[in-house]
């Protein structure tokens, strides 16, 4: 996709971020908020979504009473960045549940993963059990997290509609 935000609207913008940050929010009170008729505003979100600029609608889960709030970040090394062993190693990644992220990194490693479980004692079986057993992976680097400060999924959204 490229450089497609130009096509957007200040009510776009507007619609997205109230989007972004309640979901569940009806198009009644959507419309309410963005002073449209209800119709007209279903109809943008429609084609925000047709457009592909909403990708789908999630609940944000609490990892704390779900046995989910012990986080780690892994690097990963991989023996060879050939594309047979890359695309071995993303096709198995997405296998697993308990990887919440994974991102090719340009640097000192290739990936970097994102793992949320119970405890270090899972974590561990994940690591033996999941992450060694990944094509291709030569070297881990775990780094356990003692406090998250900020963990959005929200976007910054362009000011100059706003």
């Amino acid at each position: 996709m490229t450089n497609q935000i130009s096509t957007l609207d200040r009510t776009d913008i507007k619609i997205l971020d109230i989007l972004q940050k309640d979901g569940k929010i009806s198009n009644v009170k959507l419309a309410e908020e963005v002073n449209l008729s209800a119709t007209a505003v279903l109809a943008r979100v429609q084609k925000l979504s047709n457009e592909g600029y909403i990708l789908g609608y999630e609940a944000k889960l609490n990892p704390e009473l779900l046995n989910s709030n012990f986080v780690v970040f892994v690097e990963i090394l991989l023996d060879k960045t050939t594309p047979n062993v890359l695309d071995s190693f993303s096709d198995a990644v997405v296998q697993y549940p308990e990887i919440m992220a994974c991102h090719m990194i340009s640097g000192g490693f290739d990936f970097l993963v994102k793992i949320r479980c119970k405890n270090m004692e899972e974590f561990r079986r994940i690591s033996g059990q999941i992450l060694w057993q990944l094509p291709g992976v030569k070297e881990t680097r775990s780094y356990p997290v003692m406090e998250v400060i900020k963990d959005s999924g929200q976007l910054n959204l362009p000011t100059k509609f706003k």
